[in-house]
């Protein structure tokens, strides 16, 4: 498990960067809180931290679970691909929200890939 807990830490503190990032954003782009609208850049890094806020919310439940029912090691590995996809998703989305797809999709796959694994393991270990 703590191999799964330094990913799961990493994955927080990415998360805390992209919110540092959306700070420089309000700062570069003079958008005064509370407001979350006004620059497109500025509204894109938000996004991208409101995004990762949502994906979280999958995420970590279920590399928690995954690691308990099926194997630690696979949802760390799998932990790592969605610290990767979010770098990518933020590097993609800033620089145009078309060009999204590749950090996404390494997002959604390994959540989903936990959240499935864990059910199956989950369910397995009630025989």
């Amino acid at each position: 498990m703590e191999l799964v807990t330094i990913v799961v830490v990493l994955a927080l503190l990415q998360y805390m960067v992209f919110g540092i990032l959306v700070g420089k954003a309000r700062g570069t782009y003079k958008i005064e809180a509370p407001a979350v609208t006004g620059d497109p850049v500025f509204e894109r890094y938000y996004r991208v931290h409101m995004n990762t806020q949502e994906s979280l919310v999958l995420f970590l439940p279920s590399i928690f679970l995954f690691a308990t029912y099926v194997n630690a090691e696979i949802a760390a590995a799998l932990g790592v691909v969605f610290i990767i996809g979010r770098y990518l998703y933020l590097r993609a989305y800033v620089k145009d929200p078309k060009s999204r797809g590749l950090g996404f999709a390494l997002t959604m796959l390994p959540s989903l890939a936990l959240a499935l694994g864990a059910l199956i393991g989950a369910a397995l270990s009630l025989r």
